[in-house]
């Protein structure tokens, strides 16, 4: 199964485990008046979005180069994810709105059995989420794919406060129940804040990481006849880089053959580190 795939499969279990949860904590919450039931409710429907968006954005970005992309659709992924992050904040105010209105208030809820068994049922699906696309985000480094990831990871946190809560109540113990709706809410948050951050720097053509360059030259370092290295840029293309340099070779060299080593190493750094996505190299002569 091609990456692409793989992201489409984790998307579309995504959806389908979020919307099960979204309609089990949404009844949960509505019938129990529970702050913090509510706002894992509101997170659920976040994750629906997230999931959707994750699946929009790889369609597009599997789309191959045209004329009028000639590097492809690949920024699909981080402007989808940037998108998410956008809402992921949304979401995270208005948990943080209820639950501090509910502590202000004073606001109780109906304690039941059922919203123990609903946070149950929701941390063993989100564990299994978590765990089938953490499996595919290690394989194919998708950053949609990956915010999901973390999305599953901080659910499974929120529900297990979330149960904490439940079990205060039953001991007539309210205000922990609005505290976990704050923390949730903070825990969005910081989520959606580091999502729009990778997203950004991708869309802002942020440099390939030291440790992508270090192989290149690691690479440049096995050719001798290469006297030097200059101009070294990148710039991303979805979940990879195209990279430029320029190299100096034996000004005696012809022509053909100075062209025949920047060809050469070309599809060597392309074959090599997969990490790239295009190299383009052009050619200067050496003069001792």
């Amino acid at each position: 199964m091609n990456r692409h795939k793989e992201v489409k499969s984790a998307s579309i279990l995504g959806i389908i485990g979020n919307l099960v949860l979204l309609i089990i904590k949404g009844i949960s919450g509505i019938v129990t008046g529970s702050e913090a039931m509510t706002a894992d409710a509101f997170n659920s429907a976040g994750d629906i979005i997230s999931s959707l968006m994750t699946y929009i954005g790889n369609k597009i970005a599997s789309m191959p180069s045209d004329d009028d992309h000639n590097l492809g659709h690949g920024k699909a992924e981080y402007i989808y994810s940037l998108l998410v992050s956008i809402i992921i904040m949304l979401t995270s105010y208005k948990v943080l709105k209820d639950s501090i209105l509910a502590i202000i208030r004073h606001t109780k809820f109906s304690f039941s059995p059922s919203l123990i068994v609903v946070c149950i049922i929701t941390i063993l699906i989100k564990l299994f989420l978590y765990i089938y696309t953490r499996r595919i985000c290690q394989k194919q480094k998708n950053l949609l794919l990956e915010a999901n990831c973390k999305d599953h990871r901080n659910d499974i946190l929120i529900s297990s406060l979330n149960l904490i809560s439940c079990i205060c109540a039953m001991n007539n113990i309210y205000i922990v129940d609005s505290m976990v709706g704050i923390v949730i809410g903070i825990w969005i948050l910081i989520t959606a804040v580091k999502i729009y951050k990778e997203s950004y720097d991708i869309l802002m053509d942020k440099s390939a990481p030291e440790e992508i360059k270090n192989k290149v030259y690691d690479i440049i370092k096995t050719h001798p006849e290469i006297k030097k290295v200059i101009h070294f840029n990148s710039n991303p293309v979805g979940f990879r880089y195209h990279i430029s340099f320029t190299i100096y070779l034996d000004g005696n060299l012809s022509t053909f053959k100075s062209h025949e080593i920047a060809n050469n190493l070309e599809k060597e750094i392309d074959e090599k580190v997969k990490e790239v996505y295009l190299t383009v190299i052009h050619v200067n002569p050496w003069e001792e």
